[in-house]
């Protein structure tokens, strides 16, 4: 098997680093710039930076911030959050960020993303599709940081979304976000057997064992966490760190 992206998820709220239980209660855990540095030393594969509070805010990307966060940043670099028009993107490509992730107005703009891949091309384009059950046990995407049902399955979203050019999609459970309860493997699964792009699993990773899970039980193609990464012990204390590199990669085989 090929090396598999293991990829930190980071969230911006007003410049500051924040993690999220269910998308819900951001607690702060520090300056995204020292994170960024941390993550140097440690030769991570790739960073997401998604800012949680851009869209539903109605705030623009924080390009000023972007452009500090990608000139440290030694690793390949995706920013989401609040990203509107191609205007925007190509402001933030040109502050050094290789991929944009999108989430709301793939959904609601039924152009900006077949416009964007023809202009910047589709390996460049993550879409985030934000996922939690119903009662029921139905799957239905969310949009604008969870606070939208759109009603639809994100299953045929995937697949509508791959067609409209994204490259890659990011499958974030709400449900496990923050818990570090595992994957929901089923989700991915279910996502990653009906697209023919890579799939990034995100939402409630809790140990490298998550990360085989996913890639071999799932079928994602890499896989992201966030508590994982910024927590450390039962308490949760802040701290930046990542698993030994080779166990990731071993547990992976």
């Amino acid at each position: 098997m090929s090396r598999i992206r293991v990829i930190p998820c980071l969230l911006l709220k007003d410049s500051g680093l924040v993690k999220t239980v269910k998308f819900r209660n951001p607690k702060y855990i520090g300056d995204p710039i020292n994170a960024v540095r941390i993550f140097n030393d440690k030769e991570v594969d790739e960073l997401i930076f998604l800012d949680i509070t851009a869209t539903t805010a109605g705030k623009p990307p924080p390009i000023k911030k972007i452009t500090e966060i990608a000139s440290e940043c030694f690793m390949p670099l995706c920013y989401g959050g609040g990203v509107k028009s191609i205007d925007e993107m190509q402001q933030i490509f040109s502050a050094g960020v290789e991929k944009i992730a999108l989430n709301t107005q793939a959904v609601e703009d039924s152009d900006l993303l077949s416009q964007a891949a023809q202009r910047f091309g589709s390996q460049s384009l993550v879409v985030s599709i934000d996922v939690k059950k119903t009662l029921l046990g139905k799957y239905h995407a969310y949009t604008r940081s969870g606070t939208r049902n759109t009603k639809r399955d994100p299953v045929e979203l995937a697949r509508e979304l791959e067609l409209r050019g994204a490259g890659e999609i990011l499958v974030n459970s709400i449900d496990r976000d923050g818990t570090m309860q595992g994957y929901d493997l089923d989700l991915i699964q279910r996502i990653a057997s009906n697209v023919s792009i890579p799939v990034v699993a995100l939402g409630g990773a809790r140990g490298i064992e998550d990360f085989a899970s996913a890639v071999k039980q799932a079928g994602a193609s890499a896989v992201s966490a966030g508590s994982l990464f910024v927590f450390h012990g039962k308490h949760r204390a802040v701290l930046i760190n990542v698993p030994n590199p080779e166990s990731m990669q071993e547990a992976m085989v």
